[in-house]
């Protein structure tokens, strides 16, 4: 093909050579063009390409016809390095991926696919092994890494009854994990999933430009045939106005936009994974530049959730250890965190107690037979029809019930997380107003709301309350063509997270459910991600107007230019490829947004 342009060779061979060069740089191109017809896509990029560059070849233009083909492939190159880089960030959570578990055995360890462990059995986690399954420490203690997954540089420490989150990688002391989810149902290949579908749900723009594309490529198509037909039909030079026609074809080709839009939300998805948010669609990345309020669960989203007692108010004739105890027998086998704390400031032997037919109530409590008596444990709400004294302390408050008599309270306090009140004033310098919902009572969630400066508060809400207020709040935003975020951890936020029109969840300490239900996922349980994320979801939507106007215009431009003779071939070239490449380098601008 050298040769040919450099013309060293007489014309015959030169022209070979040439057709030589064509094939070779632009073969797969006609080839998939053919492939297409056949398939009824008649009317795409390869299809264009290859009829101008045919005819460019029939009209003795060769250099041009090569010169297309190679550049246009020059511009597939920018596009497949630009889509490896917005996919190494994605790609980071892939490579969480386990290889093996190293089960441990009465004849000592055995390595097997983490798809053959079970649940109960313990695993072995050397130091520089990845965990391979979700489980709770029974042995040892170490530092973890757990970057790849919550997008966090600084290692955490576990210990003996700390959860370990498969992916992780252990970093320098060995482990022993009693396995808690079927590798199927863990942490890791959820966010596998997850990842691999991320691509399924489009935004409204790449729906519009697969839209645009089906109708735009016929209408260029007629227009170059008109092009090329009438004014010969008037003038005779028809071998000028098919070379027009042809140029007219090579600049109208929609790579620019079909490839630069899903492209800019595929990188925007790859910078949201960096911070350690999974974003399920690029619908939902597009949806976040209309979101005006965001309302959050309290427990373990806004709060650490790892609550402590630090009130226990039994009635007259009642022991203090006594009523936590039975508080902590009937709440032994929930895992909500309240329970948790109670059983945890018990910390003696429960084995004291029978316990049978615990049921919990979500937005209530639990109710449990201890010992043949009638264990209520819950708040207000679970004290229907029991003469109860009401606690106004600080905190969530507990209160205890023994075949319908009160029996006294426990008050346990929660802490905003760190980083909470960044999060709602992050969202209040971009103009989205806050609320919190919450099942404590108005006091426990005034005291949040104030120490976070949120906008509203709602108490005392059971689950379908929540879901109530969410639609008052959606209702409010449709007025405005304005949408509703939801952030929330717990398995009865679910409901909430499908009625919002962006949900989102906790993945650390958040429910499978919680994480199944939602669009997107924070990983790293950290409430100002949200905000980060609205910010990716904003830069994204500004990079895509930005390649559409400037890819629209350019190719307005030179179509007319083109028509007029204005631009050859070799212009035409850079009409499409040269647009392309611009619209690709400026999608790839995200993947440094920080």
């Amino acid at each position: 093909m050298i040769a040919g342009f450099i013309g060293i060779f007489g014309e015959p061979i030169n022209i070979v050579l040439y057709f030589m060069g064509y094939f070779v740089i632009g073969g797969s191109i006609v080839l998939k063009a053919v492939k297409n017809i056949f398939h009824g896509e008649i009317f795409d990029e390869n299809f264009l390409m290859t009829i101008a560059t045919v005819g460019a070849l029939i009209l003795g233009e060769y250099p041009e016809a090569v010169a297309v083909m190679f550049f246009y492939e020059v511009g597939n190159l920018f596009e497949d390095i630009a889509t490896n880089n917005s996919k190494k960030s994605i790609s980071a959570l892939l490579e969480v991926k386990p290889v093996f578990a190293t089960i441990k055995m009465a004849s000592g360890t055995k390595k097997v696919d983490p798809s053959k462990v079970q649940v109960g059995q313990i695993i072995i986690v050397r130091p520089g092994e990845k965990i391979p399954l979700d489980g709770t420490v029974v042995s040892g203690q170490s530092m973890v890494d757990t970057s790849a997954l919550t997008g966090e540089s600084m290692p955490r420490s576990i210990y003996q009854n700390d959860a370990a989150m498969s992916g992780s990688i252990n970093q320098n002391g060995t482990l022993e994990i009693k396995v808690t989810k079927i590798y199927s149902d863990s942490t890791v290949a959820k966010i596998l999933d997850m990842v691999q579908n991320a691509s399924n749900k489009k935004a409204p723009a790449e729906k519009f430009i697969t839209r645009f594309a089906k109708i735009y490529t016929p209408i260029v198509v007629a227009m170059a045939v008109a092009l090329a037909i009438i004014p010969s039909l008037f003038t005779g030079n028809w071998g000028e106005w098919i070379s027009r026609a042809l140029v007219f074809l090579v600049i109208s080709c929609p790579c620019a936009l079909v490839i630069s839009v899903p492209l800019s939300f595929f990188s925007g998805i790859g910078a949201a994974s960096k911070q350690g948010v999974l974003v399920k669609g690029s619908s939902y990345l597009e949806a976040l530049n209309s979101v005006d309020t965001v309302a959050f669960d309290k427990t373990g989203t806004l709060t650490k959730g790892q609550f402590e007692v630090v009130k226990i108010e039994p009635v007259a004739g009642v022991k203090r250890q006594d009523l936590l105890g039975i508080a902590a027998a009937a709440e032994q086998n929930s895992t909500h965190p309240i329970a948790q704390s109670i059983i945890k400031a018990y910390n003696d032997d429960m084995s004291q107690y029978q316990v049978t037919d615990a049921n919990e109530h979500a937005g209530h409590g639990l109710k449990a037979i201890v010992d043949g008596k009638q264990v209520v444990v819950g708040n207000d709400k679970a004290m229907s029809g029991i003469n109860f004294i009401r606690d106004n302390g600080i905190g969530t408050v507990v209160y205890v019930s023994v075949d319908g008599k009160f029996m006294g309270s426990i008050v346990i306090a929660d802490e905003p997380k760190s980083d909470a009140q960044d999060a709602i004033e992050l969202l209040h310098q971009r103009g989205i107003k806050s609320a919190m919902l919450t099942g404590d009572n108005a006091i426990v969630g005034r005291s949040i709301a104030d120490k976070l400066k949120l906008d509203n508060v709602y108490t005392d809400l059971l689950p379908e309350d929540k879901v109530n207020i969410v639609e008052k709040l959606l209702a409010t935003s449709k007025k405005k063509n304005k949408k509703v975020a939801f952030i929330g951890d717990g398995i009865n936020d679910t409901p909430v997270l499908t009625t919002a029109d962006i949900g989102f969840a906790m993945g650390g300490l958040g429910s499978d459910a919680a994480v199944e239900a939602a669009d997107i996922v924070i990983m790293g349980d950290e409430p100002s991600k949200v905000s980060k994320t609205i910010k990716i979801a904003q830069v994204t939507r500004k990079i895509v107007m930005e390649n559409i106007s400037f890819a629209i215009g350019i190719k307005v431009l030179f179509l007319i230019l083109g028509a007029f003779g204005f631009v050859g071939m070799w212009q035409a070239v850079f009409a499409d490829v040269g647009v392309t490449v611009i619209a690709v380098l400026n999608a790839v601008r995200l993947q440094f947004l920080k």
